[in-house]
């Protein structure tokens, strides 16, 4: 049994680590609310483990991540109220034991990984980092057999959305904070980009046009996850779409900077997370069909705009969000 405590607790890491989510999160019916507050609670308390380089030696990591990964899976006792809440939602919604050790062990490859060949090597990366999320998220909705078989696919295509996109918005913050680069280094070729220029923060119209490449096939992510939304719960529906809305948002962001995140972070002010709430929630009232309801919001994620045509800024970079 989950205790209110370790319920406001999650919520409290949610709120201070994960504000975008947060504001769609609070959408969901209390059934499915309280338990994604315990989810995501772990999900951060792993990832700041990998986070840690700077002050952990990667063999203290690698032990802690076990510690974390046998208490979530109830083998061993803990008094860590996120961990022990985190097991006792596994066991009662029936989250896979391979969900679990799919998401640790893809915190624990990012101990000595920071660099992926192809998106392919992503993909399994993301698996566990991303697709494991959706799908647990999946299993504490509590969805009957047909529903879950239909939905799973477009969860997981949803989570490796979400993930792309703060790929693509962090590509900054990862060289500068872990040293790490996520997009695919064959994409980088591709458009003429080395390596070095990434880590050393030089951006230009190729790096400009290997970003759009990540941009449009994540677009196509998200096309494919908005289309599961449908077989969901009915009052578990506005929130997902909400969540997915608000980080599709971001695209408009990067192209707003001719697709440099190289040179900046953009992020969603709490203006605008507000406002797409509001209008999310209005077409909701008026159409719920998920699909249709993104459309609108997100029109065709900016067309076939190409990042040479107004300058290495966009059109409106100097505008506020």
């Amino acid at each position: 049994m989950v205790e209110k405590t370790q319920v406001a607790r999650g919520k409290r890491i949610q709120r201070q680590t994960g504000k975008t989510f947060h504001v769609a999160t609070r959408l969901l019916p209390e059934r499915i609310r309280h338990p994604t507050y315990v989810l995501y609670g772990f999900f951060r308390i792993a990832d700041e483990v990998v986070d840690a380089e700077d002050t952990a030696p990667p063999d203290e990591q690698r032990a802690e991540l076990d510690r974390l990964r046998r208490a979530a899976l109830g083998e061993t006792t803990t008094d860590d109220p996120v961990l022990e809440a985190f097991a006792a939602v596994c066991e009662e919604h029936g989250i896979p034991d391979e969900d679990v050790n799919a998401f640790v062990d893809a915190m624990a490859s990012d101990i000595d990984t920071d660099r992926y060949e192809t998106y392919d090597e992503l993909e399994t990366y993301m698996d566990g980092s991303a697709a494991a999320v959706g799908r647990m998220m999946t299993a504490i909705m509590e969805l009957d057999d047909e529903a879950e078989a239909k939905a799973l696919p477009h969860a997981t295509k949803l989570g490796e959305a979400f993930q792309m996109t703060n790929f693509i918005r962090d590509v900054r913050e990862d060289v500068v904070e872990r040293g790490r680069v996520y997009l695919p280094l064959e994409t980088l070729r591709r458009h003429g980009v080395s390596e070095r220029q990434i880590l050393e923060l030089e951006f230009d119209d190729d790096v400009a046009a290997a970003i759009r490449e990540e941009l449009t096939r994540t677009e196509k992510l998200y096309e494919e996850g908005v289309a599961g939304i449908k077989y969901l719960p009915e009052d578990c529906q506005l929130a997902v779409l909400l969540s997915a809305v608000l980080y599709a948002d971001h695209h408009r962001l990067v192209r707003d900077l001719g697709f440099d995140t190289v040179s900046t972070t953009p992020e969603l002010s709490f203006l605008r997370k507000m406002s797409l709430l509001v209008r999310t929630r209005w077409k909701w009232q008026w159409n719920q069909d998920p699909e249709a309801v993104f459309h609108e919001m997100c029109g065709d994620f900016g067309g076939t705009h190409d990042p040479r045509e107004h300058g290495p800024h966009g059109p409106g970079a100097a505008q506020s969000d």
